[in-house]
């Protein structure tokens, strides 16, 4: 179990009296690029949040490399920086250019100088193609262009583990590919890569593992050939049905 980066055990997650996480046990290991898909309100973003403890779980527990990240004496911050995440709505800086959303992080919280902070940011920022930039602020940019910097700004914190939650959902069907090929390339490095996605093309051809929700359960979870050629759950077959 060396390379086992997450383990979830038992998760459960209720708003209220509405039950949105019934018992997740998931097994993520290092390298692997494991997409999630499924209906909305099916759990999916709820899942990917408490693993970045945007959400506190009801109950159960999730472990990092080993580690309860629900334990009282766990540090959220340091944990943060090595499970980045990438949101539907870019959530970038307005009041800042490119540049400095990519520097920030890195400067606040992992303590670097301004110059290694920069060079890092650029680097990224040129592997996104988005080095012509630096000097714009998100206002200036296309919604592709947006992703394609938040994407540079959590690389830049040099993650463990990136979680992207529904990276193209909220782009222009044009913008859509540009994203995705970044994310295409970052596959192939070897980072470890949990994808919640409507993206069946990126789930079928990019990803090492495929998982799908239904209503606050994992209903499969498999290779992408078994998930799409030949599932075994009827839920799966229903929901690939209407959406491919």
């Amino acid at each position: 179990m060396a390379d086992c980066v997450f383990e979830i055990k038992s998760l459960k997650k209720s708003f209220g009296d509405r039950d949105v996480l019934l018992g997740i046990d998931l097994t993520v290991n290092k390298g692997e690029v494991v997409s999630i898909i499924g209906a909305s309100g099916s759990g999916k973003s709820t899942m990917l949040r408490c693993l970045n403890l945007l959400e506190e779980p009801t109950s159960g527990d999730i472990l990092y490399k080993g580690e309860s990240i629900l334990a009282k004496d766990f540090n959220p911050n340091d944990y943060r920086t090595k499970v980045g995440m990438v949101f539907q709505h870019f959530n970038l800086f307005n009041n800042m250019n490119v540049l400095k959303n990519c520097m920030v992080g890195q400067t606040k919280v992992l303590k670097k100088t301004k110059e290694e902070a920069e060079k890092t940011a650029k680097f990224y920022l040129e592997k996104v193609g988005m080095l012509d930039f630096i000097n714009s602020k998100p206002r200036q940019l296309s919604g592709g262009q947006k992703q394609r910097v938040a994407i540079a700004r959590a690389l830049a914190m040099n993650p463990d583990v990136l979680l992207f939650d529904e990276p193209t959902s909220a782009l222009d069907p044009e913008m859509v590919g540009e994203v995705l090929e970044v994310m295409k390339d970052l596959a192939k490095t070897g980072l470890t890569m949990l994808v919640v996605t409507h993206e069946m093309g990126f789930a079928k051809n990019v990803s090492t593992r495929v998982v799908f929700m239904d209503e606050g359960v994992i209903a499969e979870d498999d290779i992408p050939d078994v998930v799409f050629n030949n599932p075994t759950n009827p839920r799966t077959k229903e929901f690939l049905s209407k959406v491919l």
